[in-house]
């Protein structure tokens, strides 16, 4: 906020109470109006008050409003190409090469445009294995966006760790201020950019509070592997009898809503590690989609969205009776709650778990002809890991419209993932087979026709079928192989229907069905074609068969 006027705010008298040692002169930031530091939830929402950033609907939530970015600006998002991590970064697509100067000359700009104005400090840790953990700062425009950082990451526990607190990495979030594509060699006004040399980010011209969330997880994604730490784009929960479980997936693919288990303890919706110890979460909080979020389906999820210190984001509600309305898709699909993970009755307060039992691998398939579960060996399981397989829904990234997206996002994540997608694999392989985890790929997607002619699948048979895994029912039911992917399939699950385990029998003519399969499949071959130099030989046989 540029307050020109110099008036006094209501959280300016406890603005520096919690103020590190460690100032914003450290990252070259001075001039500044006003920063305030990590102020609490409660002081946070007077301020996005005052500024008119958002509005309080009915039992306290906060909904805030993006404008034109209402989803991650993929195209926009950049690493700093320099000598000291460059070898490591698979570059392509999503890991965009930025020139250093270009970045030294963008981030002071930024700075000076920063000046004489306000700005909000959240210091925090992701990680919440103590041996991995690290310490980060996210600094703000926007006071909430101050109170998502708070919600989505591991605060301090006392007024000595945050004047203790040194950053590792800083994330810098100014949603007003625009990159100059001519000068700043950016494709837009838009930027998000990563220095790992410089452990900074920069975002700019993008209120979209999820480029600060995935920002820091592709910081860790980078860091955790180098230390021999699997870094998943996974949910995570933990059953009575102690087996935890990891479901991979990208967003709309059901790993949100799945973890979430009444009958299971959530460790984490979207973010984890998993180490020599086991699985931890790197956040403090949840990021969930809410459009169309149904109360009985979902019932942990649902009751976060009346909770106070909740932050909806483009949600639409009522201006008089500030009543929700989670139905409503004007302003985007992509409607989303951040809230702390302790919202959710039944969460881990440790945030971590043992080695997991059971893998579960997230499709959304579109086009109707993939089987709900299937049981998935060690090496179809990397296969199906590295190929990423799933469909976008809408409004996650900029320009998907109501069309679900057939796409192949490598390790279910890859417009976060730095490595070479063999570098993350290698670790996984390691881990399943030294734990004999059960691997398992769960479709939610279409059944009896592809989108359009079909119907998504019931999310009673999706949980029926996945507690049958989790709970060891399953694998003690007979199974056939899949005669295209060579997976094994299922053929009886109390309380699913046959023709539901066999999505041919749902389709009108299974001679269609068998085409659309099979187109299904050289899609996966041709995609896997670009990662056969370097990877071994059982992986690549694993794919299907035609």
């Amino acid at each position: 906020m540029n307050n020109l006027l110099n008036i006094k705010t209501p959280a300016e008298g406890e603005a520096k109470a919690l103020k590190s040692d460690y100032g914003l002169d450290n990252h070259g930031i001075f001039n500044l109006r006003m920063s305030y530091w990590n102020l609490p939830t409660e002081a946070l929402y007077e301020e996005i008050a005052f500024r008119g950033e958002g509005r309080i609907t009915r039992l306290g939530p906060v909904v805030a409003f993006t404008g034109k970015h209402t989803a991650r600006s993929a195209s926009d998002k950049y690493i700093v190409r320099e000598p000291s991590t460059e070898e490591h970064i698979w570059w392509g697509q999503y890991n965009k090469p930025f020139p250093p100067d270009k970045f030294d000359g963008l981030y002071n700009r930024l700075l000076g445009f920063m000046q004489g104005r306000d700005m909000f400090v959240q210091d925090c840790y992701v990680g919440a294995d103590s041996q991995y953990q690290m310490p980060i700062r996210v600094i703000t425009e926007k006071a909430w966006h101050a109170m998502f950082a708070r919600n989505m990451f591991i605060l301090p526990e006392t007024n000595e760790d945050y004047r203790r607190h040194v950053p590792d990495f800083t994330v810098i979030a100014v949603p007003s201020f625009k990159a100059i594509p001519q000068i700043d060699a950016t494709a837009s006004e838009t930027f998000i950019i990563l220095n790992f040399a410089r452990r900074i980010c920069i975002i700019g011209n993008t209120a979209y509070a999820g480029e600060i969330k995935k920002s820091v997880f592709t910081i860790m994604n980078y860091l955790m592997p180098l230390q021999g730490v699997m870094s998943m784009h996974s949910s995570a929960n933990i059953g009575d009898d102690g087996n935890s479980a990891i479901f991979f997936g990208l967003s709309g693919t059901g790993k949100t809503t799945l973890s979430a288990d009444p009958k299971r303890r959530l460790i984490g919706d979207d973010e984890h590690g998993w180490s020599d110890e086991g699985v931890f979460n790197y956040e403090g909080g949840c990021y969930a989609k809410v459009i169309r979020l149904s109360e009985s389906a979902e019932p942990e999820i649902y009751a976060t969205t009346s909770m106070f210190g909740t932050v909806l984001e483009n949600v639409v509600f009522d201006n008089v009776t500030r009543t929700i309305d989670l139905n409503d898709e004007t302003v985007t699909e992509n409607t989303r709650a951040s809230y702390p993970l302790d919202y959710i009755a039944n969460a881990v307060p440790e945030k971590k778990g043992g080695h997991p039992k059971n893998i579960i691998l997230l499709t959304c398939d579109a086009s109707g002809v993939m089987p709900p579960i299937s049981r998935l060996s060690p090496d179809q399981a990397i296969y199906q890991f590295i190929s990423g397989y799933t469909s976008k829904i809408a409004g996650t990234e900029v320009g998907l419209g109501k069309e679900p997206e057939l796409t192949f996002s490598t390790c279910f994540g890859a417009p976060f993932m730095v490595h070479h997608p063999m570098f993350y694999a290698d670790i996984l392989r390691r881990k399943i087979v030294n734990h004999g985890v059960n691997c398992w790929l769960l479709n939610t997607g279409w059944i009896g026709g592809a989108f359009g002619v079909g119907k998504r699948i019931s999310i009673g048979y999706t949980r029926t079928l996945l507690n049958a895994a989790l709970n060891g029912a399953l694998v003690k039911s007979k199974f056939v192989t899949d005669p295209v992917f060579g997976f094994q399939v299922p053929t009886n699950c109390e309380g699913v229907p046959a023709n539901i385990l066999d999505p041919s029998g749902s389709w009108p003519s299974k001679d269609e069905y068998m085409k659309k399969y099979r187109q299904l499949a050289m899609r996966f071959v041709e995609n896997f074609k670009k990662f056969e130099p370097g990877c071994p030989p059982e992986i690549i046989s694993a794919g299907p068969k035609l």
